[in-house]
């Protein structure tokens, strides 16, 4: 039997059906974001936006097709290759590409723009994937770990030179990988609590009660009460913990009374006070019971502080104006409708009229006034909730929830650790594509400029997922072959 024949018998032709929904939806979608009544039949027409997409699907259907055609174990052995070509070409674009928008990732040749971020997501997931598929391999021992970080974070150093920073973010999701893999999951609860911490600090930085930063206090008390929590967990005792959390609470409610009414001064240094003696009593606890795991209390309540005092510096000094303002505005700190905060005003005002059923397609108001900037790219999901409704929405989550779910069950069933990882990290970076766009369109993350897989304009994006998705299509057809 051929290669051929060995695909098509064996392709989960379930995925390729929700790919091809996507795509249909995705180009009429751009046809409707992009539609020109005086116009006549330029949903065909090449000189369009939806002319140009459907130019970029049959390309993509090319390409799946030739993806499909190369033996899965090509892929094991260019993953290397591949991820420093990629690389290089990324030094290159740096160098040569041209200012578009505040960016340089864009590769102009001739006609055709190709944004290069798209492709390395793409020979970095192959590389993780052989990486991990070594035997010798183990995210738990540290130099493996620092290995696998430093193969991730090198192309996102360099996509940040390319000015470049939503793109770059998407790397950070392959931190999915890593937890399937057998990462800590007290990793992922620093990464959560870090979130926690930056977004309170910021958004109460200005704040104060009783001559005291707002945002600084509370962080300190959650500080407070993480590490009583993580002491008690491992001591076995909740009592331990209560006892703790309400001997913390009289301290600071007293110091709070005194502030008001005796002698004025900043209750951070009562919550930084306990906490440093909560830190004290978990190190003397260690050296008598000799437990590794309150070891990591300490160190985590420690860095916690640390990074703390960091944010007000990264927030003021490493974000550029642009960023400060959007991640202000989508905290509620300010308004800006005029400004950074237009664009997630105007989808919001398109996707609440909307309504439950929509406008109807081709009606949205919004969208034909052109009111929303960047409507048929990054902002392609407000046009679905103008003119489809919630409906319409719930249509398109339930389909990208469904290709997900299913990517994850080709992953499971995968016979080597390879096919594992990359369907994994595929599952990964398509999600977090769709989280941060969704939620950056409905005002509820900071508008970081990336697209919404299949549906936003462009052939990078369009071809980079296509890749992507049928490589592996193409490893799970041959997933009972030795890889």
């Amino acid at each position: 039997m051929t290669r051929r024949n060995d695909v098509w018998a064996s392709l989960d032709w379930y995925t390729v059906a929700l790919y091809v929904a996507l795509v249909l939806c995705g180009w009429i979608s751009i046809y409707a974001a992009s539609f020109d009544f005086d116009a006549t039949g330029a949903i065909f027409d090449f000189g369009t936006r939806s002319g140009k997409q459907l130019l970029w699907i049959g390309c993509a259907v090319v390409i799946a097709f030739f993806v499909l055609m190369i033996e899965p174990r090509t892929y094991v052995s260019l993953a290397y290759p591949l991820y420093i070509v990629f690389l290089l070409l990324s030094i290159v674009t740096i160098a040569v590409a041209p200012d578009i928008k505040g960016s340089h990732s864009w590769l102009v040749l001739g006609p055709v723009h190709l944004q290069l971020a798209e492709f390395v997501k793409y020979g970095t997931a192959l590389a993780l994937a052989k990486m991990m598929d070594n035997y010798e391999f183990d995210l738990a021992r540290p130099a493996c770990f620092i290995k696998a970080c430093a193969l991730v974070l090198l192309p996102v150093l360099l996509i940040l030179l390319q000015d470049e920073t939503g793109s770059a973010l998407v790397f950070l999701a392959l931190v999915g990988v890593f937890y399937r893999e057998g990462m800590s999951s007290l990793f992922l609860f620093a990464v959560l609590c870090a979130i926690v911490y930056f977004v309170i600090a910021v958004k109460y930085a200005a704040v104060e009660i009783l001559y005291t930063p707002v945002g600084e206090w509370i962080v300190l008390t959650l500080i407070l009460i993480v590490l009583a929590y993580m002491v008690s967990s491992y001591l076995r005792s909740s009592a331990f913990f209560k006892i703790a959390l309400s001997a913390a609470a009289v301290v600071e409610v007293l110091a709070a009374v005194i502030s008001r009414y005796l002698w004025a001064f900043n209750l951070c240094y009562v919550a930084g006070a306990l906490l440093g003696v909560a830190i004290a009593a978990a190190v003397i606890l260690y050296f008598k019971m000799m437990e590794r795991r309150l070891w990591i209390a300490v160190v985590f309540a420690l860095f916690s502080c640390l990074f703390l005092k960091s944010v007000d510096y990264a927030f003021t000094r490493v974000l550029e104006p642009h960023q400060r303002t959007r991640i202000e505005v989508t905290l509620g700190m300010k308004e800006d409708l005029k400004g950074v905060g237009y664009n997630v005003n105007q989808s919001k005002i398109a996707i609440g009229s909307g309504g439950f059923w929509g406008k109807g397609f081709l009606n949205g108001t919004q969208t034909k006034l052109e009111y929303v900037p960047e409507q048929d790219t990054d902002f392609i999901f407000c046009t679905v909730g103008e003119e489809e409704g919630f409906w319409g929405t719930t249509v398109v989550l339930t389909l990208f929830a469904l290709l997900l779910v299913r990517i994850i069950q080709l992953a499971e069933r995968q016979r080597s650790v390879f096919g594992r990882v990359y369907g994994y990290s595929v599952a990964s970076i398509l999600f977090f594509h769709l989280a941060v766009n969704v939620g950056m369109v409905m005002g509820l993350l900071p508008v970081i400029g990336i697209p919404l897989p299949f549906f936003s304009y462009g052939g990078s994006s369009l071809w980079g997922f296509t890749i992507l998705l049928f490589t592996l299509l193409c490893i799970d057809a041959s997933r009972s072959d030795t890889l």
